[in-house]
């Protein structure tokens, strides 16, 4: 933003921002929001946010997303999950391997450690991710912080893109469900963290965002 390379951003928590401020705002998104219900509302009286996510999915399609994270988990054992990850990747293990679910099978197409370049600076930072990706598009990105004397955060998040009309109105966790079953197997991430369930949930649910606690 500072460079005048993007005029709007976002995270994975949904937060949302312009080039007028250097953190998300949230006074800003709903006046964005506003803004796009209005001119809507001129087109056809009436509609709400919901029937615009239904307009804008039967157009482009649907990306569902969820954030899993593993909270105050012992330093060693997330660690283990990411040296385990990074040995896959290592020797592509997983590559082309089929993993049947509750919603169907996941085939394996790609792994990577991701690595950022800074397009402004130039500066590289490695090891920011582990990611899994399958042949219908959609992947899992394990990511590790925090590795000090109180514990590490290991957090898993959830991408699949669809086309079906069917599956626009799903919940979240309905859409994710077998690729979520995945990455929880092909990590081993329950046997390392020691956990069953995550701390934290992120999900978008229809036109809302949601942070559950577990």
């Amino acid at each position: 933003m500072d460079a005048g390379r993007l005029s709007i951003c976002g995270e994975e928590s949904f937060g949302t921002g312009s080039d007028h401020i250097r953190e998300k705002d949230g006074l800003w998104a709903v006046i964005a929001w506003l803004n796009i219900l209005a001119a809507a509302n001129k087109e056809t009286p009436g509609i709400g946010i919901n029937e615009i996510l239904q307009r804008h999915y039967r157009i482009y399609g649907r990306s569902f997303f969820s954030r899993y994270d593993y909270e105050d988990v012992d330093s060693a054992g997330a660690q283990a999950l990411v040296d385990a990850l990074n040995q896959h990747i290592s020797n592509q293990s997983l590559l082309n391997t089929r993993h049947a679910t509750s919603t169907g099978e996941f085939v394996v197409s790609a792994t990577s450690n991701f690595t950022y370049t800074d397009p402004i600076d130039g500066s590289v930072s490695k090891n920011q991710g582990q990611i899994v990706q399958f042949n219908d598009g959609s992947r899992v990105v394990f990511r590790l912080s925090g590795t000090g004397s109180q514990g590490a955060t290991v957090r898993l998040y959830v991408e699949r893109y669809t086309k079906d009309e069917t599956q626009f109105t799903k919940p979240t966790a309905e859409g994710l469900k077998g690729l979520i079953e995945v990455a929880i197997k092909i990590s081993r991430l329950e046997e390392f963290t020691m956990r069953s369930m995550p701390t934290v949930i992120t999900v978008r649910v229809r036109s809302q965002d949601c942070v559950c606690p577990c």
